[in-house]
């Protein structure tokens, strides 16, 4: 049993790095702090959505579930 809960810890903490990681690969969208630091300037060319972009909200999206769903695993698992 103590090896399933530090193996449930490390791939836990694995997937928070990750949706740390996608978070912060996401570009802004108007009126956040990239404005400040230059990531406001966008033309009508480049505010379409490309398939990368599709792809990573995608990435983003399975490995948040999967982090919300190894929460509730350790929830159960350590209590």
């Amino acid at each position: 049993m103590r090896f399933l809960s530090a193996l449930a810890i490390v791939f836990h903490v694995i997937l928070s790095l990750a949706v740390i990681a996608l978070v912060l690969l996401h570009s802004g969208r108007g009126g956040g702090l990239s404005d400040v630091f230059g990531g406001g300037i966008s033309t009508s060319s480049l505010s379409g959505s490309t398939v990368v972009e599709r792809n990573l909200d995608r990435i983003t999206v399975i490995v948040g579930v999967l982090f919300g769903i190894s929460t509730f695993a350790l929830t159960f698992l350590l209590s």
